[in-house]
């Protein structure tokens, strides 16, 4: 299939988040991924319509309809990832989230285009009873991505079955989101899902490091926990996201790649 349009739903995942910028924008995978598959068709077009901090309900009252409006048929590439946000609050109601979850699916999947689906890594390394309870309610949140995804005939990029992305290494300093490192493999994995030229090394691992001495593992986890930690608490306590009042990066597709801002 060679696309002529790719349309990016979610949160601050597909945004970007914590990738390097690009035409003033966090650029992110999606964006990595634009950039090889505007090389295969003349008339190539790119909507994000991602937005930090969203919840799945969220993402489907404000994403699912303006995609949908803006799919051509199977040369549209849909990509929708939403639902750890839902799965790391403490009033995660899984008999809530799942099935609106898996109607988005269906219903993007009813406007003819491509859909490509992803899960979340279950195992991040973390330990204590935190880390154990997002475990069991990811692997949930999976198993329901994947059964709705073979429902519908779609793609499905499954963190859990690549050694590669549990290394940390991947992540940002927020431990939360994804480095320039892990936003480019994640493109490099979906490229290779939809059949478009990838560099078939990201899969290596990255060479072995010593681990820090415990004195700098305590001053980095204590400025990571004054710096982000906190205020994600206090976001909650407030009933407040960051991805409040935000807007998100290319709401009606676009001409791609966007050389005259470079």
């Amino acid at each position: 299939m060679i696309y002529q349009r790719f349309i990016a739903l979610g949160d601050s995942y597909t945004e970007g988040m914590c990738d390097e910028k690009k035409y003033g924008q966090y650029r992110g995978w999606a964006d990595r991924v634009a950039d090889v598959m505007a090389k295969f068709h003349p008339d190539f077009t790119y909507a994000n319509l991602a937005i930090r901090g969203k919840l799945v309900a969220q993402v489907v009252d404000e994403q699912i309809e303006a995609a949908i409006a803006q799919v051509t048929g199977p040369q549209t590439l849909i990509s929708f990832h939403a639902g750890a946000n839902d799965v790391i609050r403490p009033g995660y109601k899984s008999e809530l989230v799942l099935p609106l979850y898996a109607d988005a699916v269906r219903r993007l999947s009813a406007s003819g285009a491509t859909i490509i689906l992803f899960t979340v890594l279950e195992k991040t390394g973390n330990t204590g009873r935190s880390a154990k309870i997002w475990e069991q309610r990811f692997s949930e949140f999976n198993r329901n991505v994947r059964d709705v995804g073979m429902e519908v005939g779609a793609i499905i990029a499954d963190a859990n079955e690549e050694v590669a992305f549990s290394d940390r290494r991947f992540l940002a300093f927020d431990r939360l989101h994804l480095n320039v490192m892990g936003h480019s493999r994640v493109a490099e994995a979906v490229l290779e899902l939809i059949e478009l030229p990838f560099d078939v090394h990201w899969r290596d691992p990255l060479p072995p490091r010593n681990p820090p001495n415990r004195f700098l593992r305590v001053a980095v986890t204590t400025i990571w926990f004054i710096a982000f930690a906190l205020p994600w608490m206090w976001r909650r306590a407030r009933g407040k996201s960051s991805g409040d009042g935000r807007s998100c990066k290319y709401p009606v597709a676009i001409h791609w790649p966007l050389s005259h801002l470079d």
